[in-house]
């Protein structure tokens, strides 16, 4: 498990596959000078309930790993999670799986999803 840092205040606890995505697609945003709402779920074990943030180029964030090799990245999931970002509800760390059928509903030029037979 890793760490998204928001303002050198507040750590939240990731698992580092999913932080490595959500890094790609924050670092993606923030190059654009956009700003943006980050949100996820709270398991069980840590109280439930939902965590957003604001994300800006204003706002110091940092992504702390606990392994030591970056995972194999799945150009599905950054997509996915970028798409999500332009949204209302602001970018929602989804699952790999959850990226896929996002990305199988909601298709975008260019990016083929394997199975997707349009």
């Amino acid at each position: 498990m890793g760490y998204f840092v928001y303002s050198s205040v507040e750590e939240y606890e990731v698992e580092d596959r999913a932080l490595s995505h959500l890094k790609l697609a924050v670092a993606y945003k923030l190059r654009r000078q956009e700003s943006f709402l980050v949100s996820w779920s709270k398991p069980v074990e840590k109280g439930s309930g939902r965590v957003s943030v604001w994300v800006s180029p204003y706002v110091a964030i940092a992504f702390r790993f606990a392994g030591s090799r970056p995972p194999e990245i799945n150009p599905i999931w950054v997509e996915a999670l970028k798409q999500l970002s332009q949204t209302s509800r602001g970018l929602i760390l989804i699952s790999e799986k959850e990226a896929e059928e996002y990305m199988y509903k909601n298709p975008v030029p260019g990016i083929i999803i394997p199975g997707n037979s349009i």
